[in-house]
């Protein structure tokens, strides 16, 4: 029945994709108008379903609830789909950050991450053309018309170069710049889009964070940049692999890289346990030892940006989200998970979440309260010993960031959080509910104190030796044993 639903849900999505392209446009009210028009058919549609519902037997009811959510996936995911932009960005979290989600509403919306309705031919030959000065079978010794990913900003293509590279080409769809401008300038449409995907949830931390990122996800050349930048550090890892960049390509609205093959996130998440452990541990190592040693975290975690191979290794794509950490930031981590883990310290919690901004007047909370709320950043690591992560942990987490009518909703509305502190949670939450969907176990304080500077603990495991050695010869680590911190040029002083 699911792959019934999810062949109607591509064949209509294709149908209208075509049409959708020639209308595609950054009007603010027709975009909003768009997402008014699903809301209030989404809102009829249940009110249909209450009344059905009051008159028939509990099983009917949820075959009855069942049909409503597959009928309101498949229409919000076409919607979001043909939006592209800032809206389907927007999507696509919801479709991994909340595992709460009914599972057939998920898979829908997981159609976001690669299976978006694609730009026509015609577009595409467009944009190369104007920014590589030929058609793509001109630029390229071979060019795929079909592509083998669309998202949110653009669609790739499997290309052969002149001289024989097999390479992806990532074009920009026309027009998105302006509708993804339009919509970080109208907090009403992003604020319903959330809504719609997440109701009950606070969604400025995550619109604001949404807004400051994605403006910079527009140009290539930066997150060509970006990309060599991990390619370089990464390269030879025994785990972590970056496609290389080819710059001679590369331009504000066309990105070429190598290409890369490897099992999809959904096949992985039929592998055997051990192997789900391994990818975890390369996930938790990725995400926390960027910070770490190279100040840098790569923003858009969505498992469509993943390539796995057996033994825990993967491959990252996608690099147009990354946001760079100052020398105070990755200190005030530190600082943090000294009081709050290391030292078990209340009192120096409050003074570093007081010194950061993130709570004014002290005496509101009791240490009890902030220690209840704040502790989800850390509970995975508070205590040694391997611990099991579900998607139901990830989906508890998620509620209890954001959930204004939760037991922290006080704590929730008072509390600010600096941008630092915004792509921190974004990593935990994005983190974590792709941790639980492979369901795996690791000791992850062990992991963490090989990667927090303050501890730089022994190797906790034969991937964590391997990496040892890695860093060793490749000169990330110094002769006496710590490890040396790589930094982007020009990024520490503003952090971006």
């Amino acid at each position: 029945m699911k792959r019934l639903h999810r062949a109607a849900l591509v064949i209509g999505s294709g149908a209208v994709a075509s049409a959708a392209w020639r209308r595609f446009d950054a009007s603010h009210a027709r975009r909003t108008a768009t997402l008014t028009r699903l809301s209030a058919k989404s809102g009829a549609q249940y009110a249909t379903l209450q009344a059905r519902s009051k008159f028939v037997s509990p099983e009917r009811q949820e075959v009855l609830k069942q049909e409503f959510e597959i009928r309101t996936a498949q229409q919000v995911t076409e919607v979001l789909g043909n939006m592209k932009g800032a809206v389907m960005k927007l999507g696509q979290m919801a479709s991994y950050i909340d595992q709460g989600l009914p599972e057939h509403v998920r898979e829908m919306l997981a159609q976001l991450q690669t299976q978006a309705p694609p730009m026509a031919y015609e577009l595409v030959e467009q944009v190369v053309s104007a920014e590589l000065g030929g058609s793509p079978l001109e630029v390229f010794a071979q060019f795929d018309p079909t592509p083998i990913a669309a998202a949110s900003i653009g669609q790739v293509h499997r290309a052969v170069t002149k001289d024989g590279r097999e390479v992806a080409v990532k074009i920009q769809y026309p027009g998105v710049d302006a509708a993804i401008k339009a919509d970080l300038q109208n907090s009403d449409l992003l604020f319903g889009a959330l809504g719609t995907l997440l109701s009950g949830l606070d969604p400025k931390p995550i619109v604001e964070e949404l807004r400051a990122r994605l403006i910079e996800e527009l140009d290539y050349v930066r997150e060509a940049e970006n990309q060599q930048f991990f390619a370089d550090y990464y390269r030879g890892h025994p785990n972590i692999s970056v496609p290389e960049v080819l710059p001679e390509l590369c331009t504000s609205r066309v990105l070429v890289t190598e290409f890369v093959r490897g099992a999809t996130w959904s096949e992985a998440l039929h592998w055997p346990d051990e192997e789900r452990n391994l990818l975890a541990e390369t996930l938790y190592r990725y995400a926390f030892g960027g910070i770490y040693r190279l100040g840098a975290f790569n923003g858009d975690p969505h498992p469509g940006n993943y390539l796995c191979a057996p033994g825990g290794k993967i491959t990252f794509l996608d690099y147009g989200l990354c946001k760079f950490f100052t020398e105070d930031e990755i200190q005030q981590f530190s600082d943090m998970i000294r009081a709050m883990v290391l030292d078990h310290d209340m009192a120096e919690v409050r003074k570093v979440w007081t010194r950061a901004g993130v709570i004014g007047n002290t005496d509101t909370f009791t240490d009890e309260e902030l220690r209840d709320y704040f502790i989800h950043f850390f509970e995975q690591v508070m205590e040694p010993g391997r611990r099991l992560i579900t998607s139901d942990y990830a989906s508890k987490s998620l509620r209890k960031y954001f959930d204004l009518n939760g037991p922290h909703k006080e704590m929730i509305r008072s509390i600010t959080l600096p941008a630092s502190l915004v792509i921190i949670q974004r990593i935990n939450l994005g983190l974590w509910a792709l941790i639980g969907e492979l369901n795996a176990t690791a000791d992850w304080r062990a992991m963490a104190e090989e990667l927090w500077p303050s501890t730089n603990a022994d190797p906790s495991t034969p991937m964590g030796q391997a990496i040892r050695t890695w860093e060793e010869t490749t000169a990330k680590r110094t002769p006496d044993g710590h490890p040396v911190p790589i930094r982007r040029p020009g990024t520490a002083a503003n952090g971006h």
